[in-house]
């Protein structure tokens, strides 16, 4: 071969290499593209199949109960995710509105009136002799108490504009994603088939294993910390109606957040018991007290219940992975953490087991 040759083989080499890359390079830059494009939905389309994924089962039964008609099953079940959603925020909301309305009237009119503190809680450590303080001056002059702490009530206020608005968007969308979720269960067949197909390139014989963990896992996450930190949520705003406790819709959204991030809710619900002790008669505070603890302690049976159900992980697995997931992305981690460290789990488990059989 001489040195023509040698040119013109390095020379088509080049021209061969230049193409590939300019093609990488444009299925790149469509990619991208497309991703940019779509960045605004992507959050609310995993949300929609995550919901639709944690419904799954009683989309199935209510399919089958209407003797296999897919379109009537989705649109059913989506309304009763919305209704399940909607009726408890306007109740809080509507609940939340009045209070302040009411506070607002009062204050404004001079007609609010706060009793004496008890002198047991000048014996509370570290903050008994404050709060004891700020408490006889609000029952003595209300005026001056609030100019005391109107810079902190600033921030706090600008706070819970924010966290309103933001609340308010995250509901909307969550709205948007239960109607999407709805959508995907009308489909749902076209869906597993994909998943599946998508698993099968990725993983081979386990992608169908693969699958039903993830689905499982979502599902796992769903019912026990969210289901349960919802379920949490609605009994102590109801307990909170039941009793008359001011602000009732933001107890009960206090509450959710706390029990998403595995915190106790008795950090809640036992100032509002002490509240209610204050206010209302020994009845019904004492048994709003009672309720109270079991709000407060129904995690502790009911997560074991239903987390780990349906999914050869350990649960510590999976709720460490939800929780991990929390910390780093928010809502939307709880189910993402628990399927990669859950993924994680089944492919070290699997290279373990390919190591014992060597």
């Amino acid at each position: 071969m001489n040195a023509s040759d040698h040119f013109l083989k390095d020379k088509s080499l080049i021209a061969g290499t230049l193409e590939i890359t300019i093609h990488v390079g444009l299925v790149l830059l469509l990619l991208f593209w497309c991703f940019r494009i779509a960045q605004p939905f992507i959050q609310i389309f995993v949300w929609g199949i995550i919901i639709a994924i944690a419904v799954f089962p009683g989309y199935r039964w209510m399919n089958s109960a209407l003797g296999g008609r897919k379109k009537i099953a989705a649109v059913l079940l989506t309304l009763l995710l919305l209704v399940i959603i909607v009726i408890p925020c306007v109740m809080f909301a509507a609940s939340l509105v009045e209070t302040a309305e009411k506070l607002s009237a009062s204050i404004s009119e001079g007609s609010l009136r706060i009793p004496k503190p008890p002198e047991t809680i000048k014996s509370w450590p570290a903050i008994g002799q404050t709060l004891h303080s700020f408490w006889s001056l609000s029952s003595e002059n209300l005026t001056a108490a609030v100019k005391e702490i109107a810079p902190h009530l600033k921030v706090v206020g600008v706070w819970l504009l924010n966290t309103a608005a933001g609340a308010g968007f995250a509901l909307v969308s969550f709205f948007v994603a239960i109607l999407i979720a709805g959508v995907l269960l009308a489909n749902s067949e076209q869906g597993v088939r994909m998943a599946r197909a998508i698993a099968a390139r990725l993983a081979g014989d386990r992608g169908d294993e693969f699958v039903n963990m993830s689905g499982a896992t979502v599902r796992s996450v769903a019912r026990g910390i969210l289901g349960v930190a919802m379920i949490q949520a609605i009994l102590a705003g109801l307990g909170c109606l039941a009793v008359g406790v001011p602000g009732a819709g933001l107890w009960a959204l206090l509450v959710l957040i706390l029990a998403v991030v595995q915190l106790p809710t008795f950090i809640i619900l036992a100032p509002i018991a002490v509240y209610a002790f204050y206010t209302t008669g020994t009845v019904p505070a004492v048994l709003f007290a009672i309720w109270n603890l079991f709000v407060g302690g129904c995690d502790s049976f009911l997560k074991p219940l239903l987390m780990g159900r349906g999914v050869d992980v350990p649960m510590l697995v999976v709720f460490i992975g939800a929780i991990g997931g929390f910390i780093l992305n928010g809502i939307i981690g709880l189910f993402i953490g628990a399927i990669i460290l859950s993924l994680g789990f089944k492919l070290f488990e699997l290279w373990l087991s390919k190591n014992e059989k060597q």
